[in-house]
């Protein structure tokens, strides 16, 4: 993007209360005081309030936030129907949910010139965008920078780098999230995504890669620690926010809008990324996945994964989350007399399981950075052959796990593959060969 723009410098605050609320401005008195929607706001600006909940929800889930901005959002013209590319949206109808276990290699490369939005890739999902419940699982493969800008008013977008640093010029300022941390788009945000180190004097970097959460439910939020008290899992702290920038752009801006599934297009004459100012608790944010506060077993056994539940999408029946965020972070292993990787299990939540960097310590190869697999309510999985061998006969002293970083969407709903994930040339076809070999052991004539 060309023209006279303004950027303020990149920087980050800390939200100090996840969910609380938080102000910024990029030029000293663009915030009014006492009042958000003033006879006349500060600086010749424009007043808007973005709300991303009920106006009568509760006050402890109502999101809102108030933008000082160059231009108000409704000055644009009528918005056209373009291509979807590779991405889907629920309800997925195109196949049937399946029982198998699923597993897929990384995404091939892209052509030249994919950005974030051209290199989304549906993998699949469940409930239904138009009625805002449930979750699409998509992959993003891109290898230039956006010069258009997008939103997505059928959910927030939980983007988890896995190749690549990404930088988020968002309405609210920006975000530079790398692999190892993620980032969270509200419902409706507008952002633009640049490649960090696209171009250098080595030429064209890496293409970036990594995983994308669509929650249609209700906002993500901590999830409330029980009998483990006031500390542990993910500190609201650590949540971290853009302060203000703003792009003074007065030129074609192509702005992509997700709406019910579908893409459309509009050419505005300036860029819709010029708040100056911004109040409020619906933000974008990043997060930083080694900040992560492990909880486990000091004694024996395991505990539920939920132990490692970094934000939870809550649905209408307590407990039961539309889309859980999990991390397998790095820990210590101390249990004793414990069969200490994942157990064999059945769960009635569906898994999505990605890998960030390194291994996973439930399987021995085939779980690859990029890649991921899926394994449906009730589909039963657990650590291979190898690695079943390997930690039964293991010695148990303590064990550090700091090789890999793995992560999980969990959703209360089966996940449905696309038409295209079932189809696609990285599925690996022989997945359930990885536990074959499991002998049996126990006397076929049982006890004396």
């Amino acid at each position: 993007m060309s023209g006279d723009a303004r950027k303020v410098a990149e920087g980050l605050t800390y939200l100090t209360g996840f969910g609380n609320e938080h102000a910024s401005e990029a030029v000293p008195g663009a915030l009014p005081l006492g009042r958000n929607s003033p006879q006349r706001a500060p600086l010749g600006l424009y007043a808007e309030q973005l709300s991303g909940s009920a106006f009568t929800e509760p006050r402890a889930h109502n999101r809102r936030s108030w933008l000082y901005r160059i231009r108000p959002s409704a000055a644009h013209p009528a918005f056209t129907r373009i291509h979807n590319g590779t991405l889907r949206t629920a309800p997925f109808t195109e196949s049937v949910p399946d029982p198998n276990r699923l597993r897929w290699n990384p995404l091939p490369e892209p052509p030249a010139g994919t950005d974030f939005v051209k290199g989304l890739w549906t993998l699949g999902g469940n409930g239904d965008a138009t009625q805002r419940t449930g979750m699409a699982v998509h992959l993003y493969h891109a290898n230039a920078s956006m010069d258009r800008v997008f939103s997505d008013a059928d959910g927030e977008l939980l983007i988890v780098p896995e190749r690549g640093g990404l930088l988020l010029r968002t309405e609210f300022g920006l975000l530079r999230v790398e692999p190892g941390e993620v980032a969270v788009v509200p419902r409706g945000v507008r952002f633009r995504v640049d490649l960090l180190d696209a171009e250098s004097d080595r030429g064209p970097s890496p293409a970036a890669r990594g995983y994308v959460c669509e929650n249609y439910g209700a906002p993500f939020r901590l999830p409330d620690l029980g009998p483990i008290g006031a500390n542990g899992l993910a500190g609201a702290r650590d949540f971290r926010a853009p302060v203000a920038a703003y792009e003074d752009v007065e030129e074609p801006v192509e702005v992509v809008n997700k709406f019910c599934g579908n893409l459309w297009s509009a050419v505005y004459d300036h860029s819709p990324l010029d708040v100056v100012a911004w109040h409020g608790n619906y933000v974008p944010y990043v997060y930083d996945l080694r900040r992560f506060n492990v909880i486990g077993t000091i004694s024996y056994d395991h505990p539920d994964p939920s132990i490692f539940t970094v934000l939870t999408s809550p649905s209408d029946t307590p407990g039961l989350a539309g889309v859980d965020f999990v991390v397998f972070a790095p820990r210590w292993l101390v249990g004793e007399d414990t069969f200490r990787p994942p157990y064999f299990h059945r769960n009635v939540m569906s898994e999505y399981m990605g890998l960030i960097e390194g291994a996973y310590d439930a399987k021995a190869e085939g779980f690859v950075p990029g890649g991921g697999s899926l394994h449906n309510m009730m589909s039963a999985h657990g650590p291979d052959r190898e690695t079943f061998e390997r930690a039964s006969a293991a010695e148990l002293r303590p064990q550090k796990i700091d090789d890999g970083l793995a992560f999980m969407f969990e959703t209360r709903w089966p996940v449905t593959a696309t038409a295209q994930a079932a189809r696609a040339a990285h599925l690996q076809r022989g997945y359930d060969d990885v536990w074959q070999g499991l002998e049996r052991h126990f006397p076929r004539t049982g006890f004396a």
